[in-house]
């Protein structure tokens, strides 16, 4: 796992080396081993590297392919890179280094920008020609890891975080203006704002599962490798043929995940059934003396900070090697500006400071762990599943009453006039949901979900937080392979049980009882749920702030109205509606915008 950066020139000069630089001091925590910078005529790289595979000087990056004339800097893991190795081997390749990011410069020689459809794994990639002198950019089918870039008037530059990008705006070439339409989808879809879009007009992200190519003369083209399937497959299972092939590809992802590593692989153990099902499933595998990991938080009046009866359960059955980390309520508070500052855009999810602070601590320990998240999109684990698969109407207002944290009319009430204008994200999920390959509503739901909703909320939000600690995390239920066998699955395999059915039939006798059949918990942060004391102080004074005034986002009398019932307004699925907007302003002035 790394932090990579990059710049294009395409109007005849060569690149600032100074942006390289600016770039690569905002990418140090993701890549705390080694820094690496290579150049060529108008493109220049930069590499912060997490060493994970090939712990050798050989698998250094920049990595510079004289043979081929290929430069590579690249960003994740693919994890059956030992089978291409060895595809790619009789076909006349051969290796001076034993990790991944060679195989991914020899399969771009033997199969051009399709080699992507060859990688299973976690990927952003750039990739160099030397000879056509064209840049080559490509992401992971879910999203599962960032890129950003800028068009910038001059050049494209590119990066794995916005700050990264912000830094190298000295010459204020990227425009840093604030766009209405994400910032539409941004507090209506609880901070998820799709690819290609950021709240910065400038700053863009490459989407899930495409790639772009850009050409000498300016051209870039965009193509799409990969889409979800979502209809029932030719010839029919049983539910315990269901069940089974799940529970196989679980096995699977799970042994890709740490099998893959030269280093130790951990889990982050939440007490919850995915992780629980994670440990159950390395024991089965033949994997003993699994590092795991548990966080828990002080109580509050109305809510315990810590979920460890479940997580013990798990320690007890499996004898794992834990560690169990308990986080004091005054620290929550004193280091939630460290982690806004490592979020690569506003994300409102209040379990940022919980993943921040326990990467902190597990990063002492291992350089990757296995982590849960994208079972609940991906097997149906949310209580909004039902209700939407029951509600009648278009697929928009079914989905909508559910899901929007505020209606458009309500948007229009929040935001000034130059921030509003259509119901942009209607638009947006009316697109998505009726898409064709879905065989019904809640199938493109689902599928919604797993290829969108899920890459810019949970998905980033723990990138983003293990990263600034140089952790790891691998997300098994988002092996693209699991991932498509599910999304053939009759959704009642989903939503029985209360939902994860699936899932809860594979752990039935595996795990504890009582994991399974607990009440759904959410990464329990009670200090930050409860608005109150200093969480309150905190958010009045960023949005009482005269920078928060000038910028003219919001309308005062709805910050008023908040303010004075700070604990009263709620989006559909219990967000904070005051902390959404103290979030966004925070992390905006946080970044100088």
């Amino acid at each position: 796992m790394c932090g990579i950066c990059g710049e294009y020139r395409l109007d005849g000069s060569l690149p600032n080396l100074d942006h390289i630089q600016s770039m690569m001091e905002k990418l140090e925590k993701r890549g705390p081993d080694h820094a690496g910078t290579f150049s060529d005529g108008a493109l220049a790289f930069g590499h912060r590297r997490l060493s994970i595979l090939d712990l050798s000087e050989k698998g250094n990056q920049p990595m510079i392919d004289s043979q081929l004339s290929l430069a590579l800097v690249f960003n994740g893991t693919i994890y059956n890179h030992p089978e291409l190795r060895e595809e790619l081997g009789a076909k006349g390749h051969t290796f001076f280094s034993t990790g991944d990011t060679e195989v991914i410069l020899k399969a771009y020689a033997e199969w051009g920008v399709d080699c992507v459809k060859h990688f299973l794994g976690m990927f952003a990639i750039a990739i160099w020609d030397l000879k056509e002198k064209t840049l080559f950019l490509a992401r992971d089918r879910m999203g599962i890891k960032p890129l950003y870039y800028a068009n910038t008037g001059k050049g494209f530059r590119f990066a794995s975080n916005t700050q990264a990008l912000l830094a190298s705006n000295d010459g204020n070439d990227i425009d840093t203006s604030i766009d209405p339409v994400a910032l539409h989808h941004q507090f209506t879809l609880h901070a998820v704002v799709p690819a290609p879009m950021t709240v910065i007009k400038g700053i863009r992200k490459l989407e899930p599962a495409h790639s772009l190519l850009i050409k000498a003369n300016g051209e870039q083209q965009l193509n799409r490798y990969w889409t979800l399937d979502a209809t029932r497959p030719k010839e029919e299972k049983t539910d315990e043929e269901w069940t089974e092939a799940i529970h196989e590809s679980l096995r699977v992802a799970v042994r890709r995940r740490n099998d893959v590593s030269d280093v130790p692989v951990g889990v982050l153990l939440s007490g919850g059934l995915d992780s629980s099902l994670l440990v159950g499933l390395l024991d089965e595998i033949g994997i003993k003396d699994i590092p795991t990991y548990s966080i828990g938080f002080d109580d509050q009046p109305e809510e315990k900070g810590s979920e460890f009866e479940f997580s013990d359960a798990v320690v007890e059955r499996f004898n794992t090697n834990h560690h169990k980390i308990h986080i004091p309520n005054e620290q929550t508070l004193s280091r939630l500006p460290e982690a806004i500052a490592n979020m690569s855009e506003p994300m409102f999810g209040q379990d940022a400071i919980g993943f921040y602070l326990l990467s902190e601590q597990v990063a002492k320990d291992v350089k990757v762990v296995q982590s849960g998240q994208g079972a609940d999109e991906v097997f149906g684990g949310y209580f909004w599943y039902d209700k939407m698969n029951k509600a009648k109407g278009t697929h928009l207002e079914r989905f909508r009453q559910f899901y929007f944290d505020r209606d458009h009319d309500e948007m229009a009430e929040m935001l000034t006039p130059n921030f509003i204008d259509r119901d942009f994200t209607a638009e947006t999920m009316t697109s998505i949901l009726e898409a064709p390959n879905a065989d019904t509503f809640i199938d493109a739901v689902f599928r919604a979900d797993t290829t969108m909703l899920i890459v810019d909320d949970p998905v980033k939000r723990v990138d983003n937080m293990t990263m600034a600690h140089g952790l790891e995390a691998r997300v098994p239920f988002l092996d693209h392979e699991l991932v498509e066998l599910a999304a053939k699955m009759p959704p009642h395999m989903k939503l029985q049980s209360g939902g994860k059915h699936v899932l809860q039939q594979i752990s039935r006798g595996m795990i504890p009882d009582s994991v399974i059949d607990r009440k759904k918990g959410y990464f329990p942060v009670p200090a930050l749920k409860y608005v109150r004391g200093e969480f309150l102080e905190f958010m009045q004074d960023v949005l009482n702030s005269q920078k928060c005034k000038d910028r003219g986002i919001y309308q005062r009398s709805y910050v008023e109205k908040l303010l004075a019932a700070p604990d009263e307004h709620h989006t559909r699925i219990q967000g904070n509606k005051l902390w959404h907007m103290a979030l966004l302003e925070y992390w905006l002035q946080d970044n100088g915008i």
